[in-house]
């Protein structure tokens, strides 16, 4: 198993994008967008491995404002994101089109003509923009726990607001146990992950870079995004939605929107699945990748 060092792309969007690489160079290209205030290791090396096992080469970097790329500046309140929530027009510093751009771009750095795209969350709504405004780039499109940027679709459990909204406390410690409660809150019910693994990855993203004011500029990007709805209908790389149907952060009716936009897209939900990549869903989630890929080379 080939496995780069994290390495850093300067982007001609004007940002600096961390990445790292799984598997062989001359493997199928295969880009992993992760979702809101998530940096790469969000995407578990074990998944990344068994991706680049089933014959990709794999890419998994961090998005503008998470980890080891670059860290904006300009400040976002919350009474920013109330106003833009109740439908109110604010300044936004950047969108979900300036995450695609960035993953396109990052793709450019890479030599990469094309690729297929994988994202989760916020990074499905990014891979999504990605497939719209850059069909040509998209080989194949896998969705995970995502939505289409419709309002009435793909909505939260409104017990997460108040826990969503509450100021950050500061301190690596303080990181790690909100990271314990949230998995509890939104991880998946029927796929528990032991708390050690959670803890891990929670000191594991601490170390690399955690940026609150950088989240906010995430939620944002996400609540002041337009409807893909229409657009998707023009979509046609061979495109995969999977969705849990225990989901509180995205409701799975966004993942079926998703599905229902999108000529020929196969909808896969999962019994006790929540918001997360538990390790028990690995082979599920890396063959369904799997087999999106084969029918852009074998066809519907």
């Amino acid at each position: 198993m080939t496995v780069s060092e994290e390495l850093v792309a300067p982007l001609t969007t004007g940002v600096d994008l961390c990445y790292q690489t799984f598997g062989d160079p001359d493997g199928d290209p295969l880009l992993l967008v992760m979702g809101l205030g998530g940096p790469m290791n969000w995407w578990p090396t074990a998944f990344c491995e068994d991706l680049a096992e089933r014959g990709f080469h794999v890419v998994r970097y961090d998005n503008r404002d998470t980890g080891r790329s670059t860290v904006l500046t300009e400040r976002v309140g919350r009474s920013t994101l109330v106003r833009a929530f109740l439908g109110r027009r604010v300044r936004v510093p950047y969108g979900i089109p300036h995450f695609a751009a960035d993953a396109a771009a990052l793709m450019d750095h890479l030599g990469w003509d094309a690729a297929h795209v994988a994202g989760v969350s916020m990074g499905g709504m990014i891979a999504q923009t990605l497939a719209v405004e850059h069909p040509a780039r998209v080989r194949s499109l896998t969705s995970i726990m995502s939505s289409t940027g419709r309002k009435t679709v793909g909505w939260q459990d409104p017990r997460l607001i108040p826990v969503l909204m509450a100021p950050r406390k500061e301190g690596r410690e303080a990181y790690v146990e909100g990271s314990v409660r949230m998995a509890a809150l939104i991880g998946s019910p029927g796929y528990r992950e032991p708390e050690e693994v959670t803890r891990a990855r929670g000191a594991e993203t601490w170390e690399r870079g955690v940026h609150n004011a950088g989240v906010l500029r995430h939620m944002l990007a996400v609540i002041t995004q337009p409807d893909r709805t229409q657009r998707l209908r023009a979509q046609r790389a061979p495109t995969l939605v999977v969705h849990g149907l225990a989901d509180r952060m995205v409701h799975v009716s966004g993942g079926r929107a998703t599905a229902a936009a999108v000529p020929g897209a196969e909808l896969l939900t999962i019994d006790a699945m929540g918001h997360d990549l538990p390790t028990g869903l690995f082979d599920t989630f890396a063959s369904g990748i799997r087999r999106t890929a084969d029918r852009a080379v074998s066809g519907p």
